[in-house]
This record gives structure tokens, C-alpha cells and sequence, in this order.
């Protein structure tokens, strides 16, 4: 095959060039020259009531001395446990311009999910909310760790006058009391200073700025370390990729929770460094995002596949206005071609299917925006981002000629290593610090990179391996078929045997599991046929709404 490396420098389908460069950068940087550049124009929207980068980088300095006078400084990991509200915003830029480490936590995360993180990272204070769904977990885990203090702010405080009234008369039974703790300080009080107090200087390639956990459906969370060039480059990266980079004003809808990584660069540090603007919803609910594509009229909607099929199934779908919307970034699982045609038809709009881990600061690769776009791939790699194929079973050499192999990654976005893991470092890193991602894929003649299965989730059938993914893609086939999960679980004498999960169309015609098989066994080979094809009422998701084979085994294996 020709050398991929080859075909991206001579025939690379991004803006640009494969081969460009990132100088080193701090997050502050990039955050501070916006803030300078736009100081009027409005970075946030949330419900309503918007912020200008000027108030919004007025805010970022009054945390960062906020915090500074409780006694934070350089290098302590510093929490935060809170939907997409703009006190994440101005949080996350706070603790970076002091030079401390922002720790990214889910807030569906139960108390002992919570704990566990919070002691594995080292977390000294956590940013919440007085919600009730947040606030009494973060009391539980304030008593039961090493945590030292809370912030707390009000949703209510950041909405429109309006509906701040709304949301204390009649959302006070979302709303949970603050204990009179010396503690637990008001967001308020944390910010009741001047803001200006001295900058910290930072190293770009040896500051870490965010210990994000991985999300995966695979194996015990563990911290990935992304220094500031880390999370810059991947911004620059993933901002290059737009054709009208630098040529208009991007505004973008905020749904993707911002303490996941995908969110967090092509959503939040993305939008910061072009001078745009975010639509913030605090979760995902499709009537509410509808009713901001048509409040705001966006430019683009990251996303996952499960999001878009939610869209395409809310009631109002129909009446929405979607001519403002060009880019769709699809990322977090793999997108059917039947849901990107049927998306593209409804909206207009393009969707644009990429890939990336939390262990590459999110993105490593994605379909151009514009030309040449190959579904079901996920695309070229960015700029400066090399990608290549080793063996599945020795990733010191090459796949065997014309095989899929383990795909492996290296480039400025890739992570530090893991926090206090030098023994999964030692797995996850080969050579010089290419990254294993524990994809299994194959490069075509365009440079295009097709993900064929996750090593972990391979099935052994006697002895043959199977990709569920495959049967997966089969299954997507059948009109009736929404979304399907294939897990292997034991045999006593194949040793595993795939079986299939899925969920119907409301629309299709009745249709039983067994004929299901019959159909799907039909198109398979004999190693990879089902034992079953149970019909469910729903499947198992990820905190981002991706289809979570772990929950699924967890469930049948109970």
C-alpha cells in the first residue's frame, strides 16, 4: 500500500498542511488573546442571557484570585462537578491562569464514582452547583475524602431575569440548601475580589492542565494527562479544519457536556480561540435543543449519532428551521450511513464524522468539511498528526500485508501519560510515545482511516476472532433495526458465542427476534453467527449517549 505519510503531504483533503507546525502555547494564552481581540462580542448564550468575552475573562480573573487568596496555587488539581452552566466557563479558565490542574468529573457520577475520582486524582476543591441532583453527592464525598473545600453556584443566578424568577418559584424542589459550613463558600463570595492579582508564568509542554478520566466502555477509569500544548494544539487543530477559519464568526450549540473531552475541545476551547460564540443547554433534552436552533440560529452542532436520531424523532423536528446549520461533527461512536443521509436530507446541513480519545486531548481525525468525505471512515488525520498500523498481537511490528491492524497515534495533542499510572503507560505507549488506542482499522489508498473493531471487544469463536462492529453494520441494514449491540458471552463449547441487542424503529413493521436471526445468520459467515437477536426496549449509554457495550454485559451477565 502507499505509504500514508506520502499521501497526506501530497494529497491532504484538510485546509492547510499535513505537516504544519503548533508552537507551544498555554490554554491562557489562547483564552486571553480572544478575550483581548472580541471584548464586547458575546461568547456565551445561556437561556437567554449572554456574556461578552470581556465579562467572561473579568470572571475567569476573579476566580483565579479567588482561589489564590483560599491558598491554591501551581499544580493542585482543582475539580469541577457541573453541567454546562457558565460558571464552568469561567471556573475552567480560572484555576488555568493560576496554574492549577482543572480535574474533569461527570455530574451523573454517583458518590462513589465521585470519591473514587477525587482520590485517585488528588482533587483539593470542587466547583458545584446547589442543584439537587449535584449538591448532595459533593456533601457526601466533602465528608468521606480528602476533599478540603466546596464552591458553590446558583443556576438561578445565571439565567435571564425572567427566568431566574421562573426557576426559583417553581424549580426550588431542583434546588438543594447550602450548609452554613466554613467549608462550602458561594461561587459569589469566591469571585467578591478585583481580579488582579499577579498572572502565574506556565510551561506550556511540561504545565499539566487537565487530568480528564476516560470515559471508555472498557476497563477502571484512569486520569489522562494533558498539558497546556496538549489542549492548545488540539484547539488549533481542530479549528484549522474549517474552511472559513478566520473568515467569519462561528456560533456553535452547546448540548455535548463540557466535562467530556470531545465537548471540551470542539466545543468549548475550539469556539474560544476563533472568537465565537456557545449556545450553552445545561444537558441534552431534543425539545429544548430545537427550540434553541430556532432562538439562535447556529453555524454548527457537534454531537453524537444517538443525539441526531434523537432530533430526528422529537415532534418539532419538522418545524425546525435548519438553514442556518452547515457542520454536524459527528464523534464518540460510529455513525450509520443510513442516520447521516437522513440527517443531511432533513437539515441541509453536512455531517462531518471524526475520531479521537480522551488520551488525544479528543480529536485525532476527521471526514474533510468540504471534498472528499468517505462514510464510514473517520476521515484523515489533523495536521501534524501521524498515524500508522501495527500488529494485533505484537504492536512492535507491522500488521501482516493487506490485514487490519491495532492503529497507533502520535502528535502534539497526545496525552502526558496516565496520573499515577507508569504501568499503563508502559502498555499504552510504543516506540517513541505513540499512542495505542486499542482501535483496530485499516488505511486506504486516500489516507483515509476506517475503524474495523476495538481489541477489547473482539470475540473468540472457537478459536476465529469477530468483530461485533461487523455484525453490527449488518444489523444497521434492516429497516427495522435503530440500534444494535453485539457481546459476546461464554460458550461452554465454542468458548464465546455472539449475541445481538437491539432496538426497533417505532415505524417498522412488527418483526420478532428469531426472524431477526434468520435473516442476520444469513449474511454472516459461520464463525460469526448470533445465538440470539434480542429486542429491547432500550440499550445501555454512556454519559454522552454512546451505546455502552460494558453496561450491556454487565446487564446480562447480572
Amino acid at each position: 500500500m502507499t505509504d500514508p505519510e506520502h499521501v497526506w503531504r501530497t494529497a491532504f483533503h484538510h485546509p492547510g498542511q499535513w505537516d504544519t507546525r503548533f508552537p507551544p502555547a498555554t490554554m491562557v494564552d489562547l483564552f486571553e488573546a480572544s478575550a483581548a481581540a472580541h471584548p464586547q462580542a458575546p461568547l456565551l448564550d445561556f437561556m437567554g442571557r449572554k456574556y461578552s468575552y470581556g465579562e467572561t475573562r473579568n470572571g475567569v480573573h476573579r476566580v483565579a484570585c479567588g482561589l489564590r487568596a483560599l491558598g491554591y496555587g501551581p499544580g493542585d488539581r482543582i475539580g469541577l462537578f457541573l453541567p454546562n452552566v457558565p460558571h464552568y466557563v469561567a471556573a475552567y479558565y480560572g484555576i488555568l491562569k493560576l496554574g492549577a490542574t482543572v480535574v474533569n468529573f461527570s455530574p451523573l457520577y454517583s458518590v462513589e464514582e465521585l470519591a473514587a475520582q477525587v482520590a485517585d486524582s488528588g482533587t483539593k476543591l470542587l466547583f458545584t452547583l446547589s442543584a439537587s441532583a449535584l449538591l448532595p453527592t459533593a456533601l457526601k464525598v466533602l465528608e468521606q475524602s480528602a476533599l478540603e473545600r466546596l464552591v458553590v453556584g446558583s443556576v438561578a443566578g445565571a439565567l435571564p431575569p425572567a427566568k431566574s424568577l421562573f426557576y426559583r418559584w417553581f424549580k426550588a424542589k431542583e434546588v438543594a440548601e447550602r450548609p452554613d459550613d466554613p467549608r462550602i463558600l458561594a461561587f459569589s463570595q469566591l469571585i467578591a475580589n478585583e481580579g488582579g492579582c499577579e498572572p502565574v508564568a506556565l510551561d506550556p509542554e511540561r504545565d499539566v492542565a487537565l487530568i480528564q478520566y476516560t470515559g471508555g466502555t472498557t476497563g477502571t477509569p484512569k486520569g489522562a494527562v494533558l498539558t497546556h500544548q496538549n489542549l492548545s494544539a488540539n484547539a488549533r487543530q481542530v479549528a484549522q479544519l474549517d474552511p472559513d477559519f478566520g473568515k467569519t464568526r462561528d456560533s456553535i450549540l452547546g448540548v455535548l457536556p463540557f466535562f467530556h473531552v470531545f465537548a471540551n475541545t470542539c466545543v468549548l476551547n475550539r469556539t474560544v480561540l476563533t472568537g465565537g460564540e456557545i449556545v450553552m443547554l445545561p444537558r441534552f433534552n431534543a425539545k429544548q435543543a430545537l427550540a434553541e436552533l430556532r432562538r439562535t440560529r447556529p453555524r454548527s452542532l457537534p454531537g453524537v449519532p444517538t443525539m441526531y436520531q434523537a432530533l430526528l424523532d422529537a415532534p418539532g423536528m419538522k418545524a425546525a428551521d435548519f438553514s442556518s446549520l452547515r457542520y454536524c461533527i459527528s464523534g464518540g461512536a460510529p455513525l450509520s450511513a443510513q442516520l447521516k443521509e437522513e440527517w443531511e436530507r432533513v437539515t441541509g446541513a453536512r455531517v462531518i464524522e471524526g475520531y479521537g480519545l480522551s488520551e488525544s486531548s479528543g480529536v485525532v481525525s476527521t471526514n474533510p468539511y468540504e471534498g472528499l468525505n468517505k462514510p464510514g471512515t473517520i476521515g484523515q488525520p489533523l495536521a501534524a498528526t501521524r498515524v500508522r498500523l501495527v500488529d494485533k498481537e505484537d504492536p512492535t511490528r507491522p500488521p501482516p500485508p493487506g490485514e487490519p491492524g491495532e492503529i497507533v497515534v502520535s502528535g502534539p495533542q497526545i496525552m502526558k501519560g496516565y496520573w499515577n499510572r507508569p504501568d499503563a503507560d508502559a502498555e499504552v505507549f510504543v516506540d517513541d510515545h505513540w499512542l495505542r488506542t486499542g482501535d483496530v482499522g485499516t488505511i486506504d489508498e486516500d489516507g483515509y482511516i476506517r475503524i474495523v473493531d476495538r481489541l477489547k471487544d473482539m470475540i473468540a469463536v472457537g478459536g476465529f476472532k469477530v468483530f461485533p462492529s461487523q455484525i453490527e453494520a449488518v444489523l444497521y441494514r434492516h429497516p427495522a433495526i435503530k440500534e444494535a449491540l453485539v457481546i459476546g458471552l461464554p460458550d461452554a463449547y465454542h468458548g464465546e458465542l455472539p449475541h445481538a441487542y437491539v432496538v426497533l424503529n417505532e415505524e417498522a413493521d412488527p418483526i420478532s427476534g428469531p426472524e431477526l436471526s434468520l435473516w442476520l445468520n444469513a449474511q454472516l459467515g459461520k464463525h460469526e453467527r448470533v445465538s440470539q437477536v434480542v429486542i429491547r426496549e432500550s440499550l445501555p449509554k454512556t454519559m454522552i449517549g454512546k451505546l455502552s457495550r460494558k453496561d450491556l454485559i454487565a446487564e446480562v451477565s447480572a
